[in-house]
């Protein structure tokens, strides 16, 4: 694990975290955490109100304790130690055995989200409709969002393509698009999201309305290629997947010297979002004025 650690702050209290980089999963301190949802005064309380809670959750037969994993996290004295740690998963499920206040929120919020779930997969048109409140809810135009919903569209037509030509789940499916992003970025996945100062944030919701089409047309170029060519090997697929990058990175560099400005830009959507955010505020000032 190549891990970061990082100091969150909740209600003026600590929380020790790790960035998993190759995961790409955050890892937070139990002890922490049951220390400001249960009040504890300190950790030495917290760490055995978290022992109790861990004896109570294996004779309910849950497997989360024997799952958790263990961090070397930075103690108040300064010293490294050995520490239980949760992923988000996790650690909700944790949240849920916590008979606190505090901890009610986080409950009803699971409840509320098993709800819409349940409906989701009754109505999955239901799943379109809240996206796109969500992506308004965050300050994205209607120009992006549809954007954006299209490019899920495209992306879902290149996976089942892959699905048909064997392609693997997870592992493959991750190297396939690594290819793509190369051939018409430059940039791996994680390169261009580090490029963008991302971590769990989804590259997609971070790029450009520009950046979003052109990476339209490559997966869409790529689903085109593979169902002219039926590539037989993974080895076929990949030269599938970098064929149809090229023909985006090809038009990403046309664009660039039309234009003399680079196409992909290290802006991530909080800080296109607060620009146009200025902008409506600006408008409104000068429609007052």
């Amino acid at each position: 694990m190549e891990q970061h650690d990082k100091i969150q702050i909740f209600e003026e209290k600590r929380i020790r975290t790790a960035w998993d980089e190759e995961k790409e999963e955050w890892y937070f301190s139990i002890v922490d955490v049951v220390a400001v949802l249960t009040d504890q005064p300190d950790q030495r309380r917290a760490a055995k109100y978290w022992s109790v809670l861990k004896t109570r959750l294996k004779k309910e037969g849950s497997e989360l304790t024997t799952n958790c994993s263990q961090l070397k996290m930075t103690a108040l004295d300064g010293k490294k130690r050995m520490t239980d740690v949760a992923d988000t998963e996790q650690l909700l499920r944790i949240i849920q055995s916590i008979p606190s206040p505090k901890a009610e929120p986080f409950k009803l919020w699971l409840a509320q989200v098993g709800r819409e779930r349940i409906e989701e997969t009754i109505d999955p048109e239901l799943t379109i409709e809240r996206a796109l409140e969500t992506y308004l809810k965050k300050g994205y135009t209607r120009e992006w969002i549809n954007q954006r919903l299209q490019a899920i569209q495209v992306r879902k037509e290149l996976t089942d393509e892959w699905d048909a030509r064997g392609v693997q789940k997870g592992v493959e499916y991750a190297i396939l698009t690594d290819e793509i992003s190369r051939a018409w970025s430059g940039m791996s996945t994680r390169q261009y999201k580090n490029f963008k100062g991302l971590k769990k944030e989804n590259l997609r919701d971070n790029m450009t309305t520009l950046e979003l089409v052109l990476n339209m047309l490559a997966e869409a170029t790529t689903t085109e290629i593979s169902k002219q060519k039926a590539p037989e090997t993974f080895s076929d697929n990949i030269e599938v997947a970098r064929a149809g990058g090229k023909v985006a990175g090809d038009a990403r560099r046309a664009i660039e010297v039309q234009t003399g400005t680079p196409v992909i830009t290290s802006k991530n959507a909080a800080q296109l979002n607060q620009i146009v955010t200025r902008l409506i505020e600006g408008t409104v000032v000068e429609d007052n004025s």
